[in-house]
């Protein structure tokens, strides 16, 4: 049986191109927001509105692709819609139009979200999840390491020339939309439900889901609650007296380690266990945030971020193919969405308590906090019992 089916390679290259394009704006977007006139204030709600956004819309988007029993015209929409959003953000400077086309990209993500695993599940076996979800994140992350190259190639040449930057976004943006239109999506076996969920009900799923479901998703929750934007582990590191270029070399050597890792990983935990794997990553992480906390020769801090690109290929894929196994097939989008919504929004809150202790405590407890609190995690996941999850 070929595990990496045709799906899967243009899945993987949809999204290599499309985070091409979201990666070129990540060492700009906040220069740029600045340069029209918004506020750190105003660049927070900006985030935090569109982060709200994608979050509760994955997991409604999720409930309706279960719904109608398909994947490909969410997967479609969904990039389509990042990628018109990002030039949108050059063509006026008004707050209005900004926070239009940041919620509209942040909306894409949430369209498709769950739609897209939900279609790497459905061609894949439970014995081969894990190498699926980690081909697709590898490929994912390559496009994490190129864009912030060619941004910093581009702005060389053109410095502070960042509107241009926003207009280049579309041309991957719209190859990763083409390649969508070269998947075959195979019929389902299960019929369209004629009732149209509400925009919460996702939420329902929750108490209809299996117990495995909510024990492990809770586990999640509680590591996510404290698992902080990657920003502040680059503020961390510019504090410790890095450059500017240091700072976004190590962000873009950490996504190389992570697209290194992430399939190999997923080979790894189809043959040994998911939760093995799992609970690896979250000793990793505790590590290199004990590190953060404590360590300030800048050759470590690349340590530390090797480690925690070995990490993010350890837990991110997995968790999502470990949840794919747990639920029911036909409820796969919905899971994953309603997992991926609970979790944008324990994100949006970690970043926010993250942003507070670092203010009034310092950076080293903050980072400890999360180290001890990812400990406790990996101690509770190490009791969840070993079923429907390949290991």
């Amino acid at each position: 049986m070929k595990i990496l089916t045709r799906n899967i390679w243009i899945l993987s290259l949809v999204s290599l191109f499309n985070d091409v394009a979201s990666e070129l704006l990540y060492p700009v977007m906040p220069i740029y927001l600045k340069s029209i006139g918004f506020s750190i204030i105003l660049i927070g709600l900006l985030e935090g509105f569109a982060e709200a956004t994608a979050g509760l819309s994955k997991g409604y988007f999720g409930t309706l692709s279960d719904n109608k029993g398909k994947r490909l015209p969410f997967i479609q929409i969904g990039y389509a819609f990042s990628a018109i959003s990002k030039p949108m953000m050059a063509i006026f400077s008004n707050i209005f139009w900004i926070f239009s086309a940041r919620t509209l990209d942040r909306l894409g993500k949430g369209v498709r979200t769950g739609s897209r695993d939900a279609l790497l599940s459905d061609e894949s076996t439970p014995e081969t999840k894990g190498r699926v979800f980690g081909f697709h994140r590898s490929m994912d992350t390559v496009g994490a390491v190129l864009g912030p190259l060619l941004a910093l190639v581009y702005l060389t040449y053109n410095p502070e020339n960042y509107k241009s930057l926003f207009y280049l976004t579309l041309f991957p943006g719209l190859v990763a939309l083409i390649f969508t239109f070269l998947i075959k999506e195979k019929k389902k076996e299960f019929v369209e439900k004629k009732s149209k969920p509400r925009f919460l009900d996702f939420l329902k799923y929750w108490k209809e889901s299996p117990a495995n479901y909510r024990r492990l998703v809770a586990g999640l929750l509680v590591f996510a609650l404290f698992n902080s934007s990657d920003v502040f582990l680059l503020l961390r590191i510019k504090e410790a007296g890095c450059s500017d270029t240091t700072v976004i070399g190590a962000y873009i050597f950490y996504n190389m380690i992570y697209a290194a890792f992430a399939f190999p990983l997923g080979i790894l935990a189809d043959k040994i266990g998911m939760k093995k794997i799992f609970i690896s990553g979250l000793i990793l992480f505790a590590i290199v945030y004990f590190g953060m906390a404590l360590v300030q020769e800048k050759w470590l801090f690349f340590i530390l971020f090797f480690l925690y690109g070995i990490y993010a290929a350890a837990t991110d894929g997995i968790a999502k193919a470990w949840i794919s196994n747990i639920c029911k097939k036909e409820n796969t989008a919905t899971a994953i969405g309603t997992y991926t919504a609970f979790q944008s929004m324990t994100t949006l809150l970690a970043s926010s308590f993250a942003g507070l202790f670092w203010f009034s405590l310092g950076s080293s407890l903050t980072f400890i906090m999360s180290a001890i609190v990812a400990i406790g995690v990996s101690a509770y996941i190490a009791m969840l019992k070993n079923r429907q999850e390949n290991g």
